[in-house]
């Protein structure tokens, strides 16, 4: 059976996309067959990520590996069950596609509640939030107390991560192992950073997520995505030195995929 990761977060411009394409884009070059789907019909940016990585790749020739995009099939309506949902139906066909010849799938989430992103979760054998790290996105987690910073209870997006791994207990499958990332983390050791940092460190206990370190903001985040190129593949792109940020940002992308433990899969890029 693949490994499923899905990529969630409700809140839109956490850098889930990004992520999701730099985790396939790292596991296909360890060696690893990923399939990609992307469950934002609407926007579809790890999709189209995808389709310009292997648009790069045919157009100059190159000789590197990319993950599989994978399209949810058309179904015929009156093909269904009486009671079954036709995009519960669609993205179960193409999970069962893809896991006949990959190791793993990585399935990017809309940055909003959808039903495909709800049956999602409940796929996930590892979940990644990504989050900016502000208490505007910790919002998503849970409630907080304005003067204390007490923890009041969790918050919706939490209560659907919980109700996900209920569902696969009770199908009987292997607990979640939830991560939330903490992306776009300020250089400096700044007073909210530290804030954000002990709250999460206290939700964790209580809702049982583990925390990894995210990417920084950096301009070439942005600039590698028309070619669909990743961290990964600078020096396919005639970048002979790399200057100290984008060393910097690949040691975050080592320090993340080392963090997520995935099985089988050994980081020594």
């Amino acid at each position: 059976m693949a490994h499923i990761i899905v990529l969630g977060n409700e809140k839109g411009g956490s850098g889930k996309s990004t992520t999701a394409m730099h985790v396939a884009t790292g596991l296909a070059r360890l060696g690893h067959v990923v399939g990609g789907l992307d469950l934002d019909l609407r926007q579809r940016s790890f999709a189209r990520y995808i389709e310009n990585r292997h648009n790069t790749i045919a157009a100059r020739h190159l000789d590197i590996a990319a993950p599989e995009l994978m399209e949810l099939p058309e179904i015929d309506p009156a093909t269904l069950a009486d009671g079954e949902n036709i995009l519960d139906k669609r993205l179960s066909m193409a999970v069962a596609e893809l896991e006949g010849r990959c190791n793993f799938i990585v399935i990017d989430c809309p940055g909003s509640h959808t039903r495909l992103s709800q049956v999602a979760h409940s796929l996930a054998d590892t979940l990644i939030t990504p989050l900016n790290d502000s208490f505007v996105d910790f919002d998503l987690l849970a409630r907080i107390e304005p003067d204390s910073y007490e923890i009041k209870g969790p918050s919706v997006y939490s209560e659907m991560v919980w109700h996900a791994r209920q569902l696969r207990a009770r199908a009987g499958l292997t607990p979640m192992d939830w991560i939330v990332v903490r992306n776009r983390l300020p250089t400096q050791q700044m007073h909210n950073k530290r804030k954000v940092g002990r709250a999460l460190e206290t939700l964790s206990q209580r809702i049982g997520f583990r925390i990894a370190p995210g990417f920084s903001e950096r301009v070439i985040f942005r600039e590698l995505f028309p070619t669909g190129m990743t961290l990964l593949d600078l020096r396919e792109l005639g970048v002979d030195r790399l200057n100290i940020s984008n060393l910097a940002a690949r040691q975050e992308l080592r320090d993340l995929m080392k963090a997520l433990n995935l099985p089988g899969v050994s980081v020594d890029f």
